[in-house]
């Protein structure tokens, strides 16, 4: 039986698919970080939206996320 043969039709890896689940997890969690933040009273301005949390952690934990799904994505299965 040859490597191709042995594929059985998955183009990455178990690894892979592993890696990809988890990136979109951690994208998902920094744009759950990133919401709110929205004013009870629309004519009052709600200086929360500049949290540390909304503006650094959600943007860094998001852009964590997009490398390892590209990281995923480029990595060798294993044979």
């Amino acid at each position: 039986m040859s490597k191709e043969e042995n594929n059985n039709g998955a183009v990455l890896g178990k690894m892979n698919y592993i890696l990809l689940a988890v990136g979109f997890a951690i994208v998902l969690i920094g744009y759950l970080l990133m919401a709110g933040g929205k004013a009870h009273d629309p004519s009052v301005f709600s200086e929360e939206i500049f949290s540390t949390r909304r503006i650094t952690v959600a943007p860094l934990l998001i852009l964590f996320g997009l490398i390892v799904s590209a990281v995923a994505l480029v990595l060798k299965p294993k044979e």
